[in-house]
């Protein structure tokens, strides 16, 4: 006996949050990022042009990308299709590589991502989730 199976079968779209653990990463990368002040994400609103990926999300893709040793733009671009981590906390878009590498090269977010990041190795020390050598 088989368990039922059918390619062809209508599926509804998941909500993928219900998919990631409580003590997965995902879930304390979008913690620390949601903890940013508002105010601090202001110099990079733009009025005009195409709008713009929000910086929470694109900070929250590369941490979570970081913390899995994934450093390339584009291995990043093809978790976000491959990864449901990933695509929960970009809700399911998908930016390029060109626009992940983009915005990390912009001199005023790297500052931000160091901040981030050295905030967010201290928070996971804390909560005894990795150990000071990590």
């Amino acid at each position: 006996m088989y368990k039922n199976y059918n390619i062809n079968q209508l599926v509804l779209p998941l909500n993928l949050e219900i998919k990631i653990q409580d003590n997965d990463i995902a879930r304390h990368v979008n913690n620390l990022v949601e903890s940013i002040p508002k105010k601090a994400f202001d110099k990079y609103y733009k009025e005009t042009g195409c709008p713009a990926y929000h910086p929470r999300m694109m900070l929250k893709i590369l941490l979570c990308a970081y913390s899995q040793s994934v450093f390339s733009g584009r291995k990043i671009e093809a978790l976000l299709s491959d990864s449901i981590r990933m695509m929960w906390l970009a809700q399911g878009y998908s930016p390029s590589y060109r626009t992940i590498n983009r915005f990390r090269s912009n001199k005023e977010m790297q500052e931000l991502l160091c901040q981030c990041f050295i905030q967010f190795r201290a928070q996971l020390i804390k909560e005894k989730i990795i150990n000071n050598e990590a």
